[in-house]
């Protein structure tokens, strides 16, 4: 890049993940023998996911040892604490090494036995394998998540022990329960520890992000980010339009919002500040960028994958019914940014300093062809694992034709030993949240969930989805978004179903909420990453944040109302669906052109800016318009349009007299 794109010296990009993203603190060993271990087991690791996608073992067995072999690496790579030294691997960690791998081990010794001579009636050796490995998962769960989750879970576990007792409230009173039943159903079936959550993990989510580290290591990354400037640098608030772009596209495909912040807004955030943007509003737009990059298809994050999963919907109906409420989001913040620009008259970069687009393309657009290939694959309903091995092979073809991108054997090996560390979070969020998710199908907790929830709604639909949305978001506040996403689907997504809201809608509902927790005060990770890139106010950063992210908390009632706005036509279909035809094209088309106009409107109000300023008696109805717009309904369409129309109106004409004024 030429020199006026140089920046002032970002903070330690490092020191700043660490803070915010417990993933992100890991060993830095010095003994080569074990870094040796470490990568040979990661390779293997990615290699069994690549086998076992065409050659499938019996399901029990591979989720197990998914997990036992994610487990013994997460004690080899994260250390005990923050503070424990990182130089080595202490004696006490190969134990918790063996005792990873003893549950999978013991799977595979008595299957036969557990699965036919047993019927899956635990006995004692059962009952102890089990114990083992539910101590294992919460730790290897608490050394990369943190402490929240584990004791989340521990909260859950206790339950069933505690659920017979006089001091519980009559709701949550259960029969009693043994060791047997609460171990068994955790260890021996895949309605515990190996759920459909972590189903998703070894199937999908493993592969997706292993196809995410072979993009990174043929330089996928630069493609974004030189793209996003090619294109938008030299707009009004160029950078800050190039941070969204390009946090989007890694977003979709890593989902890892803090890294997102951290990794693009080292680059973006100090030249959002240079043009004139505040540290507050800087690191805001990359935050709200990089969470966003988890609703965006194809890829979007992890999540999307275990809710394919769990909802039996195919997860190519899942993409396309998340494809406008994402751009929508994204629109608002873009529009916002550039109403901002406006506003304060902040310039883009010249364009003699930034990179050409044809110049990019014929450097490495070509690495653009697996994710369309992969778009490709999914729509004509290629099973999405297959898909993702597929695409894997593809990208290493694709990048030979390029010597910028072009993936050598050690690239190769890097990319399997970096997929499967990626992997690692996900994994043990999965299988933690599988204490859960045993626990609620052993006990009537999730009825009671439910209930409860539908009694305090109080019957009304808005009132329950509004309920929804605050549990939602305190679970994100404290937990990843995909263990969020799975315990709100699990207890909270059925409440919506006594009001006849589709399965898919209600998980989408929750999806989104849980999501946006990590932008959402007072725990907003990802906004405080930022914030802390930028030099800024934590809490400020994160209010900025929701501001830019308004779209993504309204879009959720609206496709509840009307779920034209996902693309799925809902008529005559039953509550529990998985199959959904599309609407008819016109729909489709009025849908999404009001929605449209009604989040510019509502982004130019919020900011106060369309051509001029708008005064404020002007913002008030101008956002009420845009409210009505997208709102999918006639009635509040046409309403809207003459509102915003005669706004709109008027600004620009005050903007033609400044002109002739001038």
């Amino acid at each position: 890049m030429t020199e006026p794109l140089k920046t002032d010296t970002a903070p330690d990009s490092q020191e700043i993940l660490e803070k915010y993203d417990r993933e992100s603190v890991t060993r830095t060993l010095q003994n080569s023998t074990v870094r040796y271990i470490i990568g040979a087991i990661a390779v293997l690791y990615s290699l069994f996911h690549v086998y076992i996608t065409f050659f499938p073992m019996p399901t029990l067995l591979q989720r197990s040892i998914h997990v036992a072999a994610g487990c013994a690496l997460i004690f080899l790579i994260y250390p005990p604490a923050q503070k424990s030294s990182r130089q080595k691997v202490v004696w006490y960690d190969w134990l918790w090494f063996v005792a990873a791998f003893s549950g999978a081990g013991y799977l595979i010794w008595q299957y036969d036995a557990i699965m036919t001579v047993r019927g899956g009636i635990p006995n004692t050796l059962d009952i102890v394998f089990s114990m083992i490995t539910t101590v294992v998962v919460i730790e290897a769960a608490r050394r990369i998540t943190g402490w929240i989750l584990p004791v989340f879970a521990l909260l859950f576990l206790a339950y069933p022990f505690i659920s017979h007792m006089d001091f519980m409230p009559d709701r949550l009173l259960t029969r009693p329960y043994d060791l047997g039943d609460i171990f068994g159903q955790l260890y021996l079936k895949t309605e515990g520890l190996y759920s459909t959550a972590i189903g998703a993990s070894v199937t999908f989510i493993f592969l997706f992000i292993l196809f995410g580290a072979f993009l990174a290591r043929s330089g996928m990354g630069q493609l974004f980010n030189d793209m996003a400037l090619a294109l938008a640098g030299h707009k009004q608030g160029g950078p800050a339009k190039v941070a969204v772009i390009s946090s989007g596209f890694m977003g979709s495909i890593n989902g890892a919002a803090v890294a997102n912040v951290v990794g693009t807004g080292a680059f973006t955030i100090p030249l959002m500040k240079k043009i004139g943007y505040h540290r507050d509003f800087a690191g805001a737009v990359e935050a709200s960028a990089s969470v966003g990059g988890q609703i965006l298809p194809p890829i979007m994050g992890a999540a999307a994958f275990i809710m394919a999963e769990t909802t039996g919907v195919k997860y190519s109906t899942i993409a396309l019914a998340a494809l406008l409420p994402a751009l929508l989001y994204y629109l608002g913040v873009i529009a916002q940014v550039h109403f901002r620009a406006g506003k304060r008259d902040l310039k883009g970069i010249p364009k003699a300093d930034l990179p050409r687009l044809k110049e990019v393309l014929k450097a490495r657009g070509h690495m653009l062809l697996p994710i369309v290939a992969l778009v490709v694959m999914l729509a004509e309903s290629v099973p999405v694992g297959y898909a993702a091995a597929y695409t894997i092979a593809i990208t290493v073809v694709v990048s030979w034709l390029r010597p910028q991108t072009r993936m050598g054997w050690r690239d190769i090996l890097a990319a399997l030993e970096d997929g499967a560390k990626q992997s690692l979070s996900v994994m043990a969020a999965c299988v933690v949240v599988g204490i859960v998710i045993g626990v609620v199908n052993l006990t009537s907790f999730g009825t009671v969930m439910t209930s409860s929830i539908v009694t305090l709604g109080a019957g009304s639909l808005f009132f329950t989805l509004f309920l929804t949305m605050i549990a939602s978001m305190i679970l994100g506040m404290g937990l990843p978004s995909i263990p969020a996403y799975i315990i709100t689907a699990t207890m909270a997504a059925p409440a919506l179903a006594s009001f006849d809201v589709p399965v898919l809608v209600a998980h989408m509902f929750v999806f989104y909420f849980g999501i946006f927790a990590n932008i959402t005060p007072p725990v907003a990770l990802a906004a405080f990453a930022g914030a802390g890139i930028a030099g800024g106010d934590p809490m400020k950063t994160g209010f900025q944040s929701l501001k830019l992210a308004l779209a993504g908390f309204i879009v959720p009632f609206m496709f509840v109302y009307n779920p034209n706005m996902l693309m799925i036509d809902v008529a005559g279909t039953a509550v529990t669906a998985t199959e959904f035809p599309l609407p008819h094209w016109w729909t489709i088309v009025s849908v999404s052109i009001t929605s449209i106009v009604g989040v510019l409107s509502l982004s130019a109000a919020v900011e106060g800016w369309f051509k001029t300023g708008i005064p404020t008696w002007q913002r008030l109805p101008l956002a009420a318009g845009g409210l009505m717009m997208i709102v999918p309904e006639l009635t509040t369409d046409l309403i809207g349009i003459a509102m915003v129309a005669a706004i709109l109106g008027l600004n620009i004409w005050a903007a033609k007299k400044q002109i002739k004024a001038a």
